[in-house]
């Protein structure tokens, strides 16, 4: 049995969650084309410094080039937007969101300690001329402003204006799900930005057989959350993303990046606290809940990749390349 879908069926679904896109699109001439974007996830509309929320990641397969990974595992919490782009955009996507935070926190690297930016990344470069590095860190500073908490805008925007996905063009997806146990009613969202997969490979779309020459390419997947998980049960979460990867017909192929991020909105924990202890609630890991929370994901994580597909228009880029709208 399905689970229900949230409102609008998206990741701001989860009460207070956040995203804007920046898109950037120019033919320069008949070689290049500027075809890409940046796309900001926020977990929640306050200071993201200063109260951080807990969240995991999960590296599916380790074919790509973020930011943050390491300290968000370690430590176990989000305190910056989770920032998404092109692989060649990554340093220019680090540097403007760390502009953006600085701004709103004198206290970092001085008072305090540094602060741990995350950005993801898929490689765009069938479409955009990915070598002219046109995403600037001002374009990062602009997706943070202008990110909302209204249904989010999918296909091809953002940082998914150049992504291709089965062969077809790809880009930004979300879908969520609604879960209900004991009483209580959580919601999880998903957001992807697709990047992966050949024409016959899909398991949800008979495609025609016609193949792109395209890499093998890569997803990053992020997970919203309002029910109370802690940081080990997060990278739970964020693994179940491989089971809804692999619905939609993935290998998860020797050359992709397939990444996943999850965080919980459930509570915030402040920075400035003196307090030696701290308390939080969470699920426990035996209940059904958790389950059902997993399986939420999964059917979030595919319709995602599929609503990618559906909601992206036709695109030329580079050198007069045209990649089709699915037939969806």
């Amino acid at each position: 049995m399905t689970l229900p879908k949230g409102k609008e069926n998206c990741l701001t679904d989860v009460q207070g969650v956040k995203v804007g896109h920046v898109t950037l699109y120019e033919k320069m001439n008949n070689e290049n084309t500027v075809c890409t974007g940046v796309t900001a996830i926020l977990p929640h509309g306050g200071n993201l410094f200063k109260d951080k929320v807990h969240a995991s990641s999960a590296v599916i397969n380790g074919f790509g080039k973020t930011v943050g990974l390491i300290q968000l595992d370690e430590l176990g919490f989000l305190e910056s937007p989770i920032m998404l782009t092109n692989t060649f955009s990554v340093g220019s996507v680090l540097q403007g969101t760390l502009q953006y935070m600085l701004a709103g926190n004198e206290e970092i690297g001085d008072s305090t300690g540094t602060i741990n930016i995350v950005v993801g990344e898929c490689n765009d470069g069938y479409l955009n001329s990915i070598r002219k590095q046109a995403v600037k860190p001002d374009h990062a500073i602009q997706a943070i402003k202008n990110a909302t908490t209204e249904p989010v805008k999918e296909g091809a925007i953002g940082a998914g204006k150049g992504m291709v996905c089965f062969g077809y063009k790809g880009g930004i997806g979300t879908s969520s799900r609604v879960v209900t146990d004991s009483g209580e009613t959580y919601t999880v969202g998903v957001l992807v930005l697709s990047n992966y997969g050949s024409r016959d490979e899909a398991l949800f779309a008979d495609f025609p057989k016609k193949q792109l020459d395209t890499p093998d390419g890569s997803i990053m997947m992020i997970v919203a959350t309002d029910a109370p998980l802690y940081d080990r049960q997060l990278k739970r979460l964020a693994k179940r993303c491989a089971a809804g990867l692999g619905r939609t017909g993935s290998h998860i192929a020797h050359g992709s990046g397939d990444i996943a991020i999850a965080f919980s909105t459930a509570q915030t924990h402040s920075h400035d606290t003196d307090s030696p202890t701290e308390l939080m609630t969470f699920v426990r890991d035996s209940h059904q809940l958790m389950n059902r929370l997993f399986q939420a994901v999964t059917e979030a994580t595919e319709e995602a990749v599929i609503r990618s597909l559906k909601m992206a228009e036709t695109t030329e880029g580079r050198n007069g390349r045209m990649v089709e709208k699915a037939p969806l």
